[in-house]
């Protein structure tokens, strides 16, 4: 059974940084493309970036050039660093894996003075 548990969410100020980590079990995250998406509180679930197996990248305009995705095979773990962040970056953090359709319960991501 394929379990997603995302982890590293927090409350920050406007303009600082996190790490989201994503650690998946009973998959091997290698050969799937995997994908960070965010709810906004009252808001649907939007897509925010995706890695494929040989580590290519895409990204939402809202985040491209702030976010990065990286993964990490040995540790079978994908991330989300997150640099210069918004108030409207709050919401709850999740990771998929697009091939199973798995989703993690999420992370809370809190951005405020």
């Amino acid at each position: 059974q394929v379990q997603l548990v995302e982890s590293g969410g927090g409350l920050v100020q406007p303009g600082e940084s996190l790490r989201l980590s994503c650690a998946a079990s009973g998959t091997n995250i290698r050969f799937s493309r995997m994908a960070w998406y965010r709810q906004a509180p009252g808001k649907e679930r939007e897509f925010l970036a995706n890695i494929d197996s040989v580590g290519s990248t895409y990204y939402a305009d809202s985040v491209k050039s702030r976010f990065t995705i990286s993964r990490d095979n040995a540790k079978n773990t994908v991330y989300l660093q997150m640099n210069s962040l918004k108030p409207e970056d709050t919401g709850v953090y999740f990771c998929q894996q697009q091939i199973t359709q798995t989703w993690g319960q999420g992370t809370q991501v809190t951005v405020s003075s």
